[in-house]
């Protein structure tokens, strides 16, 4: 198993997770009120020392780049690619479609992220985990016809009745385990926007 740091500031939650020597290792703030930029290096610095060992002998570094907080997506890059520049390590490109996918076994998943004003961004797998209608910016009504293909509704909390609540944390690690073989040059890092955020639609 490669040694690896993963991190989430899409949400307002914070998940970091260090896998050293065959070892995972997780950290999970469920709230962070919207303060990544001042909590995130203190929870790295906690998860490395627990784990016990430091940035350069990670193989590689992943962070989620979205759909989410505009800002959070933003911070967990630049900080991937902090590390990623200064240590000549790849980086691994996720969703938070993925944290909320592998945070279940195999059954069909509408993974979900609250867009506010009753809209959702959403993203269909089946049960391998294949995307089977890609990312999307839905309505609560639009959701409901991939629902009723047979896609169960999950989001780090519950969205609305008969929607499951996930552990993104453990979400992470499971998909960061699945999908590390396709970690790249940090320069493929890009933010997942599925819309303007709000300061640049209230311009239009």
């Amino acid at each position: 198993m490669r040694s690896f740091l993963a991190i989430d500031t899409s949400g307002k939650y914070l998940s970091v997770v260090a896998c050293a020597q065959g070892k995972i290792f997780r950290s999970f703030l469920p709230d962070c009120a919207m303060r990544h930029s001042v909590l995130l290096m203190d929870e790295i610095d906690k998860i490395f020392h627990k784990a016990g060992m430091s940035a350069n002998q990670c193989d590689f570094f992943a962070a989620v780049c979205g759909p989410g907080s505009f800002t959070g997506i933003r911070i967990g890059i630049s900080t991937i690619k902090g590390f990623c520049t200064a240590l000549e390590k790849p980086a691994l490109t996720l969703t938070s479609f993925d944290t909320l996918a592998y945070a279940e076994g195999k059954i069909p998943l509408l993974p979900l992220v609250d867009a506010g004003h009753g809209n959702f961004y959403a993203c269909a797998y089946d049960s391998d985990k294949k995307i089977v209608h890609g990312p999307a910016f839905l309505s609560k009504e639009e959701t409901e016809v991939w629902r009723k293909e047979g896609f169960l509704p999950i989001a780090a909390e519950e969205l609305f009745e008969g929607c499951r609540a996930a552990d993104p944390c453990l979400g992470l690690q499971n998909a960061v385990l699945a999908k590390q073989e396709f970690a790249a040059p940090s320069s493929t890092l890009a933010a997942v926007y599925l819309r303007k955020s709000s300061a640049e639609e209230n311009l239009s």
